[in-house]
This record gives C-alpha cells, structure tokens and sequence, in this order.
C-alpha cells in the first residue's frame, strides 16, 4: 500500500478512535466506573505496555536530570492533570461540547510557546485567540442552550486543553532526542504517581463481575483503543505527515463525536452550538496558519 494512503489511514481512524470516545467513555461513568477510577485503569494499563516496550524492544536510557526534570512536568501536565479533568469533566458536561472546548489546545500552545520561547505573536494569531476564546466561553457559559452541558464540566475540559497545551510545548524537545516509546513510558510512569492516589478507591469500589458484555468492550475500547493502538497510530503518523495535515484529521475528532454523540441519542447538536463551533475552528485555524516566510 502507498505510505501516503497509510499515514491518511492512520491518521483517520486515530480521529474515529477520539471521536467515539466522548460518547463510549460516557458509557462507563458514572454507573459503573466512576471518572478517577477509570483513569487508574487506563494510566496503569498504559503504564504496563508502554514500559514492556521500553524495557525489552527500545532499551533507551534518560541520560540527563535536566531532561527527568521535564519528564516529570510532562506527566504532571500529560497525565496527571490532563487526565484527572478529562474524565471528570466529560463525566458531567455532553460529548459534543467537550470535544468542541477540547479544540483551544492549538491557542495554548501559541500563547506558551509566546512566553516560554519568546516568540512574537502574529495579529492574525491574536485574532484567532480572541475568536476561539470567545466561542469556547459562550459555549461554557450558555451551554449553547442545552441543558446537559454542565458548566463545571465544561470548564474541566477547558483545563484539560490547556494542560495538554503545556504539555505539547514541553514535550517538543524530548521527542526531538529519544525515541518516542522511551518518552511516553517515563511520562505514563511519572503521571501514574499523580493519579492512583485519587482514583484507588474508586477503582476498587465496583463490581465487575456484574458489569455486562458492552460495558467490558467500552473499557476495552478506552484503554485498548484510545490509550496503546491510538498512541502508537498517532506517533508513526507523524514521522510521515506534515503538521498541516495532523491538524486537519485534529478539526475531524469533534465532527465524529457531533456525529456519533447524535446517531447514539447521547446529545443534541443545535445552531448555537454549530455557531460557536465555527467561531473556535475559525479561531484555531488562524492560530495554526503558517507564518509567512519573507522571500
């Protein structure tokens, strides 16, 4: 097969794989998982392959504290915190708005790379981030007049794009000097101390003997699916693609939870939320453009 048609394959079902998560994840909690306890369940499991490949296929060293110092802010803001409000934050809010707030990411990472590498914000990026912003808060604010969205969930959410923004911009450099299966391992290790203190007792509250067939297969889909196969897609994708095209397939996760949030019954897609969603893809798409280069 062609390697573009692979890397667009790749890509694509990485897109799916996020996108149906807000509404199967939405599945398990709160009735039979609540949010915590399905991150301990994810992070650990996460923890498990991702250190086996480590240990026995890559077999890479961390060689500097510098760099174990930034890992460790990596899995506080990776994992640890962007976990921690994802699930706890869609567990209140509707799948679509979380995956339209989910979005700002891009203008975090803008707005960081600005302070942290002193990079000058271009006005067309300063239109983008006050546009975004303003349709990620009247979405948060009117629940786009839908009485599921939750306004503490979707704040939630809001700050679970802006940890995985910082992440982004900490991460660069590490992807840049190891091997990625070396990265992730250590970062999962290091997010998975933040998290099982919160989500320990949760995780042993249920009863899974009692749990049917399709709240196993929605486990299997969130720590399976979107935790290793998703990773692993996005990760080899991104060796071939360029950063243009990752951020198309991004703007595609949020068109496949409208889509399968609404073929599910699990939420409702109104004008108003279909507004303030073109407002925050107007916004992040001129955040994301390309500087243009002086000939």
């Amino acid at each position: 097969m062609n390697r573009q048609l692979q890397v667009h394959g790749a890509l694509f079902l990485v897109a799916l794989i996020y996108g149906a998560n807000y509404s199967i994840a939405k599945e398990i909690m709160p009735r039979y998982i609540l949010p915590f306890g399905l991150i301990v369940i994810r992070v650990v499991s996460a923890v498990l392959v991702f250190g086996s490949l480590s240990l026995f296929v890559v077999k890479e060293k961390v060689q500097s504290k510098k760099d174990w110092l930034r890992l460790i802010l990596c899995g506080l803001f990776g994992i640890t915190i962007n976990q921690l409000s994802f699930f706890s934050g869609l567990n209140l809010t509707s799948p679509i708005n979380a995956s339209l707030i989910q979005t700002v990411s891009p203008v975090v990472v803008v707005l960081l790379s600005a302070f942290l590498l002193k990079e000058r914000i271009q006005v067309f990026r300063m239109v983008g981030i006050l546009l975004a912003g303003l349709g990620a808060l009247l979405l948060i604010s009117g629940k786009a007049g839908n009485a599921q969205g939750h306004l503490l969930g979707d704040l939630l959410i809001l700050v679970n794009a802006a940890s995985f923004g910082a992440f982004l911009v900490l991460v660069k450099p590490l992807m840049q000097r190891y091997n990625p299966i070396t990265v992730v391992s250590r970062i999962f290790l290091v997010g998975s101390v933040g998290v099982i203190p919160f989500g320990l007792g949760q995780v042993i509250q249920p009863a899974y003997g009692s749990f049917p067939a399709a709240i196993w297969g929605a486990i299997a889909f969130v720590v399976i699916g979107m935790t290793i196969v998703a990773y692993l897609l996005n990760v080899w994708a991104m060796k071939y693609a360029s950063p243009a095209l990752v951020g198309v397939y991004i703007y595609l996760q949020p068109a496949f939870a409208i889509l399968i949030a609404v073929g599910l019954g699990k939420d409702v897609f109104t004008f108003q939320k279909a507004l303030y969603a073109s407002m925050i893809f107007g916004g992040v798409y001129l955040v994301s453009k390309p500087k243009k280069v002086a000939v």
